[in-house]
Parts: C-alpha cells; sequence; structure tokens
C-alpha cells in the first residue's frame, strides 16, 4: 500500500471512529461519568471510661458521652476513580494514625489510601486521639477509633448507587466572628517565656479598652455538596462552615457539628426505609484558626447570650435547607483527586530556651503538665527533639466542585485566599484534614504573636508554612481542574471610577491578601511597601460604592507597621485622599495616630506635612496637621472610634486645607510654607516618617494627587 493511500485509510478509519463517537456521545455512552455515591455513619464513641480528652491546655478526662461521637463517611465512585470523605468528631487527629487507618480501609476496600480524605470536626469535646499541649493521646482510645474509620469507609463503599450532585452556598455571617484581636501598642503583656510580644490574642476583643481592631476577615459562606439518587432522594449532604466550635458542652459530646448532622437528617429524611441506606449529613470544619462564634464588635452584653449549641445548630439547619432548595443537580460529574507531602521545619527553641525548658520538665517528673508555663516548657523539648514534620494536602474535583484541605488549624484569610484563587469558582477549604499540625498563621500575624503562634505541637510550624502550604493547595487545585488558577483582584464599583477619573498618579487600593506589596492601581509603578506590623483582608469602606456585585471592600489595617513608597516628582502643590477608621480610643494616649506623613524616614525635618488624629497632647480624636516640628494645628470635629472616615489633604504652595467627609468648609486652613527640598518623594501611609505614634486601625482607598484638589474635585471623591 502506498503512502497516500495509507493516509487514505487512516482517515475513512477515523472519520468513521468519530461518527461512532458522536453517536455514542448522543446516546450518553461516552464522556459521561456515571457517578455513584454511598454513605454511612459509624459510631466511633467509646466503650471504656475514662478517656483523654485534648481540646485545653491542660489534661481533662470524661466519664461518659453526652452526645454520640460518629465517623461519618462518603464514598465516590464514576468508574475511574474512587474516593472517600470521612469527617470524625475528633478535635484533631494526627498523619501518622491516619495513614494507619487508611492502610486498614484501604485493604477492606477497592479505594486507595491516596485516594481517603479524612478529617475532624474539631470539637474540643472528644478523646484525645493525639497529643496536643497538656495532653497525651488515649492510648486505648486510638486503635478503637482506628478500625471504626475503616468501617465507616467500608459500609459507605458498601452503598454505592447511581447518584447526581450539586452545590450551594449561603452567607451565614451572623454565626461567625473574628475572636482574635490586635491589643494596643501600649498594653501587650508577656507570652510564657517572659518575652512582652502578645501584640494581638484570640478573644481580646472583650474588653474594648484592650484593643484596636480585628486582626484579620471572617469568612461566611456555608458552603454544602448534596447528593441525591437519580430520583431525588437525599443520599448525603457534606457542608463547611468557619467557626471553630461552639464550646460549653460537657464532654464527650460532638459539639454543634453532631448537633447540625442529626437535625439535618431528621429534617430531610424524618423516616427512614429499609429500601436505602439512611441519610448521612457531615459537617466539615472550614477555616476556624482565628474564629469563634461571638462578634466582639457589638457592644456588650453580646446578642449570642440567648444561644444554646442546640438552638445555634438548628439555625444553621435552617440556613443550609434553604440552600438546598436553589440546587441544580448533576447526574454526569466525573471524579479526579491529587495529593502532595511535604516536610517543613518546626520553629525550635534556641539553647537559652531549651536550657529553660529542660530544667522545667526535670522538675514535673513523670506527671502531665498543670500550668501554662509547664505546657510550653514540655512542648519546647517535644520539638527540639522531632526538628521537622511531613504533612499531606489533598485536592479533588467532583464534576465543576472542587474541595481542598489543609492538616491544620487555618485562618479564615488562608480560606479566603484558596477560594477566590482556585481555578474552580466552587471550592470548599477543608481544614484539620488527613493531619492534626496545628495553627499555621499567615506570616504578619507572627509578628503580633499570640497564644496562635507560641511555639508547640498546636502552633509549631516555620513562620513560611502558611504560605507554603497554600501554595501547594493552589497547585493541587490546578492539577484536579486541568487549569490554571485565577487571580483574584476587587472590582471596581464607582467611587473607584471617581477616584481614577481625577487621575491620581498614585492610588492604592490596600485590598491585598498578603504584604509586602502594596499595588499602584494608577498604573505608575508608585507600589508601595508593607512594614511588619500590617495585617490584610479586613472589611473596608462603603462596599456598595467601592465594589459591584455584592462584594466586600478590603482594607489593610496597621499595627505599628506602615506603608512606605515614592512619589517622584511631587511639588508644592499636591493632594491625598485617603478613607480611615481610628482603632485607638481618641483619648489612649497624646495622639491617637499618624494617617500620612510626608518627610524622610526615622526623621521628623523641618519641611514635612503631617495628617493624624489627635489625643491628649491636643484634642482628642480631632485632626491634626503638623508641618516639620510646629505645633500641630487642630480641625473642629471629632472622629468616633472605629468609624469610616474621608479625609483628604491638600497643599496649596503656602497653604495647607484638611478636609472631612466631603464638607466643603475644611477642618483645616492654615497659610504654610512648604519648603521642600529637591527630591523630596518619599511617603509613609498608617505612620509618621519616625514611627511616633503609628496609626492603630484601617485605611484604605489611598490616592495621591499632583495638584491642589478643588473643592468640586474633593465633593466628588467623598461617597457618602
Amino acid at each position: 500500500m502506498t503512502f497516500t493511500r495509507r493516509i487514505a485509510a487512516a482517515v475513512r478509519v477515523g472519520s468513521l471512529v468519530l461518527a461512532w463517537s458522536v453517536l455514542l456521545w448522543q446516546n450518553g455512552a461516552v464522556a459521561r461519568a456515571e457517578l455513584k455515591v454511598g454513605a454511612a455513619a459509624v459510631d466511633v464513641t467509646p466503650t471504656m471510661f475514662p478517656v483523654l480528652v485534648n481540646g485545653g491546655m491542660t489534661e481533662n478526662k470524661a466519664t461518659k458521652a453526652t452526645s454520640p461521637l460518629n465517623a461519618r463517611a462518603i464514598v465516590l465512585d464514576d468508574g475511574k476513580e474512587r474516593i472517600a470523605i470521612v469527617v470524625v468528631d475528633s478535635c484533631m487527629m494526627g498523619r501518622d494514625f491516619l495513614d494507619d487507618a487508611k492502610g486498614l480501609a484501604a485493604s477492606r476496600t477497592k479505594i486507595r489510601a491516596d485516594r481517603m480524605l479524612i478529617s475532624a470536626t474539631h470539637t474540643h469535646t472528644a478523646p484525645a486521639s493525639m497529643g496536643c499541649l497538656g495532653t497525651d493521646p488515649d492510648s486505648a482510645y486510638i486503635p478503637f477509633l482506628r478500625v471504626k474509620i475503616a468501617d465507616a469507609i467500608a459500609e459507605a463503599e458498601s452503598h454505592l448507587e447511581p447518584a447526581q450532585v450539586g452545590w450551594a452556598v449561603q452567607n451565614a455571617a451572623d454565626y461567625t466572628a473574628v475572636r482574635h484581636w490586635v491589643i494596643r501598642p501600649d498594653r501587650v503583656t508577656n507570652d510564657p517565656f517572659g518575652n512582652p510580644t502578645m501584640r494581638a490574642n484570640m478573644h481580646a476583643g472583650a474588653n474594648w479598652d484592650n484593643v484596636t481592631g480585628e486582626a484579620g476577615p471572617e469568612d461566611p459562606d456555608l458552603s454544602i455538596i448534596s447528593f441525591q439518587s437519580l430520583s431525588g432522594r437525599p443520599i448525603a449532604v457534606l457542608a463547611n462552615f468557619s467557626m471553630h466550635y461552639f464550646s460549653g458542652v460537657e464532654p464527650l459530646n460532638a459539639d454543634y457539628f453532631g448537633l447540625f448532622c442529626e437535625g439535618l437528617k431528621s429534617h430531610l429524611t424524618p423516616t427512614e426505609s429499609k429500601d436505602h441506606p439512611p441519610f448521612v449529613a457531615l459537617m466539615s470544619h472550614g477555616c476556624s484558626g482565628d474564629i469563634w462564634r461571638r462578634d466582639y464588635t457589638r457592644k456588650p452584653p453580646y446578642l449570642d447570650q440567648d444561644w444554646t449549641v442546640t438552638s445555634y445548630a438548628n439555625d444553621m439547619i435552617k440556613i443550609a435547607e434553604s440552600g438546598l432548595q436553589s440546587i441544580k443537580y448533576n447526574a454526569n460529574a466525573d471524579l479526579a483527586m491529587a495529593e502532595t507531602r511535604m516536610r517543613l521545619n518546626y520553629r525550635v527553641p534556641d539553647a537559652q530556651r531549651l536550657q529553660w525548658a529542660k530544667k522545667i520538665v526535670a522538675e514535673m517528673g513523670d506527671r502531665p503538665p498543670k500550668t501554662t508555663e509547664e505546657v510550653y516548657a514540655r512542648e519546647q523539648v517535644i520539638l527540639d527533639q522531632r526538628q521537622a514534620t511531613e504533612i499531606c494536602l489533598q485536592a479533588l474535583r467532583i464534576g465543576d466542585i472542587a474541595i481542598a484541605t489543609t492538616p491544620n488549624e487555618t485562618y479564615a484569610l488562608t480560606g479566603m485566599k484558596l477560594k477566590l484563587r482556585s481555578p474552580i469558582q466552587q471550592t470548599m477549604v477543608i481544614e484539620l484534614a488527613n493531619g492534626g499540625d496545628g495553627y499555621i498563621p499567615p506570616p504578619e500575624q507572627h509578628v503580633l504573636g499570640g497564644y496562635n503562634t507560641w511555639a508547640a505541637r498546636s502552633a509549631g510550624l516555620e513562620v513560611l508554612a502558611e504560605p507554603k502550604i497554600t501554595a501547594a493547595a493552589l497547585g493541587l487545585l490546578e492539577t484536579v481542574a486541568g487549569q490554571p488558577r485565577r487571580t483574584y483582584q476587587q472590582s471596581s464599583g464607582p467611587a473607584v471610577q471617581a477616584i481614577q477619573n481625577l487621575k491620581p498618579v498614585a492610588y492604592w487600593r490596600m485590598d491585598e491578601m498578603e504584604g509586602p506589596r502594596a499595588f499602584d492601581r494608577a498604573s505608575q509603578h508608585h507600589d508601595g511597601y508593607y512594614e511588619p506590623g500590617v495585617v490584610f483582608f479586613l472589611e473596608g469602606p462603603k462596599s456598595n460604592q467601592f465594589c459591584l456585585n455584592g462584594e466586600t471592600n478590603r482594607a489593610a489595617h496597621f499595627a505599628g507597621g506602615r506603608m512606605e513608597t515614592h512619589v517622584p516628582g511631587l511639588g508644592e502643590n499636591y493632594s491625598v485622599s485617603v478613607w480611615c477608621w481610628n482603632g485607638m480610643p481618641n483619648d489612649g494616649r497624646e495622639t491617637a495616630g499618624w494617617i500620612f506623613s510626608r518627610d524622610e524616614n526615622h526623621a521628623v525635618g523641618t519641611s514635612g506635612d503631617h495628617v493624624g488624629i489627635g489625643g491628649t497632647a491636643t484634642e482628642p480624636g480631632k485632626l491634626i496637621f503638623q508641618h516639620g516640628t510646629d505645633k500641630p494645628v487642630v480641625g473642629r470635629t471629632v472622629i468616633d472610634r472605629w468609624t469610616w472616615s474621608h479625609v483628604v489633604f491638600v497643599r496649596d504652595a503656602g497653604r495647607v486645607r484638611v478636609y472631612l467627609n466631603g464638607q466643603s468648609d475644611p477642618e483645616i486652613d492654615v497659610p504654610c510654607s512648604a519648603g521642600f527640598p529637591t527630591g523630596f518623594d518619599q511617603f509613609f501611609l498608617g505612620g509618621r516618617s519616625d514611627n511616633q505614634s503609628n496609626w492603630e486601625g484601617r485605611l484604605d482607598e489611598a490616592a495621591v494627587f499632583n495638584r491642589a484638589l478643588s473643592t468640586e474635585e474633593i465633593r466628588q471623591l467623598s461617597v457618602q
């Protein structure tokens, strides 16, 4: 056969194959995954008491169970992949233990160990399946739990049936809040090692006088993956929410996680049938390291005082049911899953700290630690012995739905990074999955300290663990999606357009999820640099004006650091527009805080311009302007703490005006010669050039103009 004839024959065969493939596709025989789903719940309540309970600083024991504990499992199959998802009523479970449980389950099923995702709900009233802080693992419970997890996976596999899947997200903002707050710079306290490092801590917001604001954002999403039979019968629901745990329940107890699962089951399937397996609900733990239910922004007594763990769970069930009603289901979802393991170092003690720790541990003898000092002393010895650890990360895809995992107590911000950058918009993030490797604060949080950063098995990974884990998780999501991650940037509402219409020479939206770079949205390449002591992605001003489609505007919170930048070419005519939110009590110090400064770094020269809010040295809560070392000039209006205000500074050669909230009459109007030397282009936002009384609070939507703005232009910038 000639070469030409061979090509012609190949083309004819290819055409026949293509025609046959199209025919099969039209009849649903090719390129359609037949999704099968099975679910099961297995009781993992211990049968022998007492049991050790972790979740507290020191050892606790339980002599009974006040609610059942369960391992709830879903098994998925598309004909090519078979995947298990398990959520266990446990505080946390170590990777070694879970690898062992996966190995046992793999030997009893047709599911590979690296196709099993096992996570903890993070109830603090469950048996200790791993050692943490002052509690050792319960050696009698661990082998029992290992078998029960394998039982749950095997039983769920035995229930596989043709199914369909759907996704919903509901806003449950009223049921979650940030518990991690920034502490005033004059109220810093010592850590267990005797060092004054506590610039932030959990639940510090309970005392408003001690704090300047929340240290991060909350994630309000209640995410739901629902599985039904082809006839519409509920098989399973996998929910995910960022709320640490309810607390106040007597061990052993599944907390609100268990109540949600049992309550949703009774709502969706009030009667059970022998014709099919029971419906199973799972509540997985979203990124909640810095999250709890109490909203410390609300004046005490807090509104949640009327909640019980039951009423809280019932409210969450109502929200979930509302979301379930909106779901459109897909019976042809294919599956993909990827896993990676990475080695991370512990923050091990130096020689001096280790010597301190060994002395305390030696005095303890064989008894468990009883004080915070003893707990952290023992942790230093353990970290020194271990040096490093291996963690397991996974991502999986169910049609157009994705799940990412971390083995940590992950901050809400990290979960939002993964969701907003995932190549798949419908993404859920499950934490404390495939391990229990403690808190991973974003790097900027380590600067602020607090017990979530104190080196221990509960928070001992290297400072850069969070960005490493986030990058690896995004890579896994790209693998299962077969497409690149998304680039996040805030939408631009009419207020953004108003700023851009006035042609600023620099414009920082301050919507970054991490530092150190503050991007110039004016496209003039005047990017800024966030110093240590700034945290990110807090709620900003006027979301409905600065963003679109209900998106939340984002701002940076300054806690001792500044944003430093250079704006070349500015002369003696310039303007600065910025939104500010003061976190300090107005009378908390001599100057509540400096908002921006144009001067040389580390000094206050004779020609610098500085704008802030006054304290006891001037008039508390009023705008102040200082040129060089001159006496500050004070405005007229008291600016309330923890409220957004719009400030515009205008220098028109030898005259300075400072405007507040778009008012036509300036708060400050004074003659003031500039006398700037050539090349005087250094700017600071969130502090003064000499770092004296730096800003404590949020700043957002900062723009610099190379001219003196008119009153009409200022009015255009102010959003009412």
